[in-house]
């Protein structure tokens, strides 16, 4: 088959001088795709174990070998049930050593009350965006406090919007070398998207912070009150 017949770079390079290369992808993506739905599946949801592996180009390769729909679900389907599955796990092992040793860094817990107090929002925010770390916002999910209804609603909405905008791209993918200004205009939105997700990913860190200091604050009003001798007093005198 000439999809296992690609031994150095020049085989490559002598695809493009011969007008090949898109037959090669082509059959490399029907050889995907007669593996049935299962790569499309697992490999979205292995990316929720395995943080190092490419979210972004598994739902790719899905739309393009199954189709918007079919390859946006598959891919949808596979991310939210491994996120899901991660948060179990870490809900479950949270008390161990090594996660109580992650609980104590100061970033994790600002992101660990943030997700306590606001739930929903920040995490359906962040989980919108295709370069948000979704394993790191997994794990800290699963070491705060939030609802797992709530985690659960934020990661199917939250996916939903990210996958289907992946989706969108790889589906259309092949029209792109013929319309220029689509590829154009499809990489200033991968850009935005990139932007846009940092900006409120410090955002939201920064509330984070500007709340954690007004509770530290508060704590610690409250503690010179009950140190304070004549407070104590008053209070006497008040019962």
């Amino acid at each position: 088959m000439m999809i296992f017949s690609i031994e150095n770079f020049d085989d490559i390079q002598n695809m493009f001088e011969n007008n090949t290369f898109d037959e090669f992808i082509k059959k490399l993506l029907e050889t995907y795709e007669s593996f049935g739905p299962l790569p499309g599946l697992i490999l979205p949801m292995l990316e929720a174990l395995l943080p190092f592996l490419p979210l972004f180009v598994f739902v790719l390769a899905n739309s393009m070998a199954y189709g918007l729909l079919k390859g946006f679900l598959l891919s949808w389907i596979g991310s939210v049930v491994g996120a899901i599955i991660v948060f179990l796990i870490i809900r479950k092992l949270g008390n161990t050593r090594p996660l109580k040793f992650i609980q104590k860094n100061k970033q994790v817990k600002r992101v660990m009350h943030w997700f306590e107090r606001h739930g929903f929002g920040p995490l359906f925010l962040l989980l919108c965006f295709p370069f948000s770390p979704s394993s790191v916002i997994n794990v800290v999910a699963g070491l705060s406090r939030i609802h797992f209804q709530q985690f659960v609603l934020a990661v199917i909405m939250g996916k939903a919007v990210m996958i289907f905008t992946i989706s969108y791209v790889g589906e259309s993918i092949t029209s792109f070398a013929q319309q220029p200004v689509k590829t154009i205009i499809v990489g200033v939105c991968i850009a935005l998207f990139w932007i846009i997700g940092k900006i409120v990913e410090r955002k939201l860190q920064k509330k984070s912070e500007e709340e954690e200091e007004v509770i530290k604050l508060s704590d610690q009003q409250n503690r010179k009150q009950d140190e304070d001798p004549s407070s104590k007093t008053s209070k006497q005198a008040y019962k």
